[in-house]
C-alpha cells in the first residue's frame, strides 16, 4: 500500500535523560535534607533509569507478564511463578542500586538516599518493586526475631540479584513478601481464619503448623513471608518460608495469580496452606502490631512510588507538548495547557517533598543523633558544637518521632489519593496519544501509569483505613506542638498559609469524629506540603501553592490565580539535564 501522508508533529520518546540531573525539585529536597549526601550514587541511577535498554525492559515485563506453573507434566506440584527475564534483570537492577534491605546497614542518611533513589526507579517500572519494598521494609519486624533475623538479615541486604528457586542457604540474596488479606476479611484481619498450632521448638524459634488461605499474597517467589494467623492467643505474626531449613518445599499452595488493573510485572497470588511450617515472630496474640512495623514502611514506598510517577506523568507531559504544535504553536504555549502543566508541576513538587520528609523521619528515628551530618537545622534539629569547635546539628528524637507517626498516614493517603487524577490529567495533555498502547518499544508508557496508580493508594491499607489511623495518631502527646515547630519557618510568609494552619490547629485538639478524618488529613498534608515548599522552593511555587490549594480549593487541575507566571513553574519542572 502506498503512502497516504508524511508522518509529522509526532513527540520523540523521552529516553537517554539522567532523571535526577532532570529533576530540580528533588535535588532541592535532598539538598535541604541531607546537604551533606554524596549524589554519585543517585546520579548512577538517573542516568540507568531514563536509559532506552531500561524502558524496553519495563515494557517487556509488562508485555509478558508472570505464568504460575502448579504442576509439572508427571503431576506432582511444582507452584512455581516463571518471569520474563527482563523481570529478572529490573530486579538486579533494583537491589544492585540497594533498594531492598541496605539502609538497615548503612549509616546516618542511608534511608533517605534509599528513598531518593526508590522514586527515580519508579519513573522507569514500579510494579517489580513490590517484592522489593517487603523486603526493605521486614526489618523492624524481624529484629523480634534474633534467630531469623540473623539468618536472613544479610540476604535481605546483599545487592547480589538471586532469581533461582532455592533454599535461602543456597542464594545470594533473598526476597520476602506478606501476606494478611483473606477473603472474609479484607483489612478486617482480626477476621482472619487461618490457623496456626505449635508444633515444636527448633533452632529458629517457636515452629507452628499453619493451615488456612490467603485472598492476596503478595509477590509469591520471594523467599519468605511473613503472615497472620490465629493461635491459642490469638492473631499473631509469622515467618513462613518457601522451604523447609531440614530440606523440601513448604507446604504452600500457588491456587491462582490475580488479573490485576496494573502491576502486571508482578505477580499477586491466591494461596492455600495445608500444615505449612512457620515460625511465631514477637509475642503471640500481638501479631497485629508486629507486622505494622512492616506494614508502616511499605505504606511510605506507596507515597514514594506515586511521587515517582506523578514525575515521570509530568515529564511525560511536558517532553509532548513543548513539541507537538496545535492551532499555530507548541501546546505548551498555549494559555489553558500552560496552566495545567503548571498546576502539574506544583502538585508533582508537593507530592516528592511530603515523601522525602517522611523517609527523613524514617532515617532520624531510627539513627537517632547520629543523623546530624545528613540533617537540616529547619527541619527538627537544634545547633550545638562539638569537641573540635564545628557546629553539628542534633536531632529531636521525640519530634521526630511524632511526625513519623504523623506522616505515614498522612503521605499515604493524600499522595496516593491525588496520584490517579494526576495520571488522567497527565494523560489527557498528549490526547489519544497517551491512551493508546501500541506495540513498540516506549509506547504506552503514560497509559502504565495509568493503571498503576490506584495499587499504590488500596494496598498497605486503603484511605480510610489511613484517615483512621491519622485520628490515632492525633491523640498522642505534642501533636501540636510538633506541627508549629513543622512549619515554624513558613509561618507569616503567606496569610492563606497563617489562616489554615490556625484552623487546623484548632480542629486536632481532642477530636474524635471520624466522619471528619479525611478532611483532617486533606489539610494536613497540604499544609506540610506548604510547608516544605516554602523552605526547598522559590517563593513563586510556594505562593502558588498556598493560593491554589489553601486559599481556594480547586476540584481540577489548570485553575490557578491568574496572578501567577505559569511559564516560572513550567521552566522549574521541565526535564532538562542541569549539573
Amino acid at each position: 500500500m502506498g503512502a497516504t501522508h508524511e508522518v509529522f508533529n509526532q513527540s520523540t520518546p523521552l529516553a537517554g535523560l539522567n532523571l535526577l540531573r532532570a529533576n530540580r525539585p528533588l535535588r532541592d529536597a535532598l539538598a535541604l535534607h541531607a546537604p551533606g549526601l554524596d549524589l554519585a550514587r543517585l546520579d548512577a541511577l538517573g542516568s540507568e533509569a531514563g536509559s532506552a535498554a531500561m524502558q524496553a525492559e519495563a515494557r517487556l515485563a509488562n508485555a509478558h507478564p508472570p505464568q504460575l506453573h502448579t504442576h509439572d507434566r508427571v503431576g506432582r506440584r511444582l507452584d512455581e511463578v516463571e518471569f520474563h527475564p527482563a523481570y529478572h534483570a529490573l530486579m538486579a537492577r533494583a537491589l544492585g542500586h540497594g533498594l531492598h534491605g541496605t539502609p538497615w546497614v548503612g549509616g546516618a542518611g542511608s534511608h533517605v538516599e534509599r528513598a531518593a533513589a526508590f522514586m527515580l526507579y519508579t519513573e522507569a517500572e514500579p510494579s517489580v518493586l513490590c517484592p522489593v519494598s517487603m523486603s526493605y521494609a521486614v526489618t523492624p519486624a524481624l529484629r523480634a526475631h534474633p534467630a531469623l533475623h540473623a539468618a536472613w538479615g544479610p540476604k535481605l541486604a546483599s545487592r547480589a540479584y538471586d532469581g533461582r528457586f532455592l533454599p535461602f542457604e543456597h542464594k545470594s540474596a533473598v526476597t520476602m513478601g506478606m501476606g494478611m488479606t483473606e477473603k472474609q476479611g479484607g483489612s478486617d484481619v482480626r477476621a482472619n481464619t487461618t490457623r496456626a498450632v505449635f508444633a515444636e521448638t527448633d533452632a529458629w524459634g517457636r515452629r507452628h503448623l499453619v493451615t488456612g488461605h490467603k485472598w492476596f499474597f503478595s509477590a509469591p517467589m520471594c523467599d519468605a513471608f511473613l503472615i497472620l494467623a490465629q493461635s491459642a492467643a490469638g492473631l499473631s505474626c509469622y515467618f513462613l518460608p518457601r522451604w523447609l531449613p531440614e530440606g523440601g518445599r513448604n507446604a504452600i499452595a500457588l491456587q491462582r495469580l490475580k488479573h490485576k488493573l496494573g502491576n502486571h510485572a508482578n505477580a499477586s497470588a491466591e494461596v492455600e496452606f495445608d500444615g505449612a511450617a512457620a515460625w511465631l515472630v514477637g509475642e503471640e496474640g500481638r501479631g497485629v502490631p508486629q507486622i505494622l512495623a512492616m506494614g508502616a514502611l511499605t505504606r511510605l514506598d506507596c507515597a514514594l512510588g506515586t511521587a515517582g510517577l506523578m514525575r515521570q506523568a509530568l515529564s511525560l507531559a511536558l517532553h509532548h507538548t513543548a513539541q507537538r504544535r496545535a492551532f499555530g504553536k507548541p501546546l505548551i504555549e498555549q494559555p489553558l495547557m500552560k496552566s495545567v502543566l503548571a498546576d502539574l508541576a506544583l502538585e508533582s513538587e508537593a507530592a516528592t517533598a511530603l515523601a522525602l520528609r517522611l523517609a527523613v523521619a524514617v532515617d532520624r528515628t531510627e539513627h537517632g543523633n547520629d543523623a546530624h551530618d545528613s540533617g537540616h537545622a529547619n527541619d527538627g534539629h537544634e545547633a550545638r558544637h562539638t569537641d573540635d569547635g564545628h557546629e553539628a546539628r542534633h536531632v529531636d528524637d521525640g519530634h521526630e518521632a511524632v511526625m513519623r507517626r504523623l506522616l505515614t498516614p498522612v503521605a499515604k493517603f493524600w499522595i496516593c489519593k491525588r496520584g490517579s487524577a494526576y495520571a488522567q490529567e497527565a494523560m489527557e495533555c498528549l490526547g489519544g496519544n497517551g491512551y493508546v498502547e501500541s506495540e513498540g518499544e516506549g509506547e504506552g508508557v503514560m497509559a502504565r501509569i495509568y493503571r498503576e496508580m490506584p495499587v499504590n493508594s488500596i494496598w498497605e491499607g486503603a484511605g480510610n483505613i489511613m484517615a483512621l489511623d491519622l485520628l490515632r495518631a492525633l491523640r498522642g502527646a505534642d501533636v501540636a506542638p510538633a506541627l508549629e515547630h513543622e512549619w515554624r519557618s513558613a509561618r507569616g510568609a503567606n496569610a492563606a498559609f497563617d489562616r489554615a494552619a490556625d484552623a487546623l490547629l484548632r480542629r486536632i485538639d481532642g477530636v474524635t469524629d471520624e466522619g471528619q478524618a479525611r478532611g483532617l488529613a486533606r489539610e494536613l498534608a497540604l499544609l506540610l506540603q506548604a510547608g516544605l515548599l516554602q523552605a526547598q522552593a522559590p517563593a513563586a511555587v510556594f505562593d502558588a501553592f498556598c493560593d491554589s490549594r489553601l486559599a481556594g480549593a480547586a476540584d481540577v487541575f489548570g485553575l490557578l490565580p491568574a496572578r501567577h507566571d505559569p511559564a516560572a513553574l513550567i521552566a522549574r519542572a521541565m526535564p532538562l539535564e542541569t549539573a
